[in-house]
C-alpha cells in the first residue's frame, strides 16, 4: 500500500511538471517607451528616423537617433542635424526639413497668465 502511494505521488508530480505552465511573458518595466521589445520590429514612419534621447549640457548638445549619437552638424543617413532643443531635433535633407520630437503626442504650450495652481490639502491651512 505504501509503495503504491509513493508510485502514485511520483506519477502525479511528473504529470504536473510536464504540463505547460501557460504563463505569459512579462514586459520589461525599465525599457524606454519608444523601443520595441526584443524580437519585434517597430514601424518608425516613412523617413525611418526615430529620436530616442537628448542630452544637453553647457558645452554640448547630443541626440540619440536610431541608436546613433549625433550632434549639430553631424550626418544621419542622407540628412544633417541642424538644431537640437530640449524636446526635438531638426534634420535637413536638401531643401526638406524634418523635425523629430522626443514626445510626438505632446505639444509644449506656454502657461496661461492668472492660472491658479492647486495646492495640496496639507498646504492650504498654512496660508492663513
Amino acid at each position: 500500500m505504501k509503495a503504491r502511494l509513493v508510485a502514485l505521488g511520483i506519477v502525479g508530480t511528473a504529470l504536473i511538471a510536464a504540463a505547460p505552465a501557460g504563463a505569459q511573458a512579462l514586459a520589461d518595466p525599465t525599457r524606454p517607451p519608444n523601443t520595441a521589445p526584443a524580437g519585434e520590429t517597430q514601424d518608425t514612419g516613412p523617413a525611418g528616423s526615430q529620436l530616442q534621447s537628448i542630452l544637453i549640457s553647457r558645452s554640448r548638445r547630443l541626440a540619440l537617433i536610431n541608436g546613433e549619437s549625433v550632434s549639430v552638424g553631424s550626418a544621419i543617413g542622407d540628412a544633417r542635424v541642424v538644431k537640437i532643443t530640449e524636446t526635438e531635433v531638426t534634420l535637413q535633407r536638401g531643401d526638406e526639413t524634418e523635425v523629430l520630437r522626443l514626445f510626438p503626442g505632446i505639444e509644449k504650450q506656454p502657461a496661461r497668465r492668472g492660472a491658479r495652481i492647486s495646492q495640496k490639502p496639507s498646504q492650504q491651512g498654512r496660508q492663513q
